[in-house]
């Protein structure tokens, strides 16, 4: 699938913009601060109905403005073209349409665009908590199966409500507990074996693209560890209650998982350089993209912000070379602030491509 046009008005600096793209590769250029992140941003929007930017929908209005409007025309697979638009006023409720018709719930729309975004931003995915990691997860697998995210709503309500048990001052009703722990338990390991699957899918991909993309004397390696895995997890809940009630809050099940990220055997956040880490998380991405193109049965949107940054130039147009070259990747809008930068390699490649410079909120 590919997205063939374009409309935003008043979205972050944005003031409007109306675009036709390549359907292989897409390229805005411009100074920082001008919005170039912010058409990608855009663009993610139409796939999670949210900001990628962990911004409320209040502060993506633009400064002056009374509301924002998005709006993608998508060309999918079965070769139907299909409209995505959003509208959202500060005053009002946010308005999301696939085809005119409204969603009642914007969880039903996800999976609908699969899209695989790299961002400076990923930062936090090797130097961040473990929930971090979990949430890379759980985006990847809500993408191609609408049940897990229906998995993961209801264990959160579980895991909240036993946490409202674990602080109360009078000594809860056991049956209480047994109520919430066996929703968790049942919601937990259904999530847990997603995830298990997720990391033995993505790991071989994973291994081979950085081999293309890294240095030869560089190993790398992804697991996934989780208290479910240890035991029976049930039994795990009921024996941690009286802990649990010191410390106030449930300190076992898959809300404790880790994605383990090592390089060369440790861990990358404690020996990776910048570009270490940045080779990681771009050969992440990109086998969360072949993964979730397989999934999806369609081939996601490559969005790819600030690629050139703390890499090297081999690196880099060894990365562009795969996913424009690689038949299995289809459309990509990539972010670059040099356009001499950019024209030296796309001239190279010699695929299909647009360039839009981006200038104070235009786009030219």
């Amino acid at each position: 699938m590919r997205l063939e046009h374009l409309f935003v008005q008043d979205y972050r600096n944005l003031i409007q913009a109306d675009l036709d793209f390549s359907p292989k590769l897409n390229c805005f250029v411009g100074h920082n601060g001008m919005g170039k992140t912010n058409l990608l941003d855009a663009i993610y929007y139409l796939s999670f109905c949210r900001s990628s930017i962990n911004a409320s929908d209040m502060q993506t209005v633009r400064h002056g403005a009374e509301c924002f409007q998005i709006q993608g025309t998508y060309a999918m697979p079965s070769g139907d073209l299909s409209v995505i638009g959003c509208l959202y006023r500060p005053q009002g409720r946010k308005q999301f349409r696939r085809d005119r018709k409204e969603y009642s719930r914007f969880s039903d729309h996800i999976g609908y665009v699969p899209i695989v975004m790299l961002s400076p931003q990923d930062s936090g995915l090797i130097l961040g908590g473990s929930d971090e990691r979990r949430r890379f997860m759980d985006m990847v697998i809500s993408q191609y199966d609408s049940e897990y995210l229906k998995n993961l709503i209801a264990y959160n309500k579980a895991l909240a409500q036993r946490n409202v048990l674990l602080k109360s001052e009078r000594e809860p009703d056991p049956e209480l507990f047994l109520m919430w722990e066996r929703i968790m338990v049942e919601k937990g390991e259904r999530i847990y074996q997603r995830r298990v699957e997720l990391v033995e899918r993505l790991v071989p991909l994973f291994n081979k693209i950085y081999s293309g993309i890294g240095a030869e004397h560089e190993e790398v390696s992804l697991s996934y560890s989780s208290h479910v895995a240890q035991g029976n997890f049930e039994e795990q809940l009921v024996c941690s209650r009286a802990k649990e009630r010191i410390v106030g809050y449930t300190l076992r099940g898959i809300h404790k998982d880790e994605l383990e990220m090592d390089l060369n055997g440790y861990q990358i956040r404690r020996e990776g350089s910048q570009g270490q880490n940045k080779s990681y998380l771009t050969a992440l991405k990109l086998a969360q993209y072949l993964l979730m193109s397989e999934a999806c049965n369609r081939r996601p949107i490559l969005l790819l912000d600030d690629i050139f940054d703390k890499l090297d130039a081999g690196r880099v147009e060894r990365i562009l070379s795969m996913v424009a070259g690689d038949e299995r990747f289809g459309q990509v809008f990539i972010t670059d602030v040099d356009r001499h930068h950019i024209d030296g390699i796309l001239e190279g490649l010699g695929v299909d491509h647009k360039i839009f410079t981006v200038e104070n909120g235009n786009v030219l």
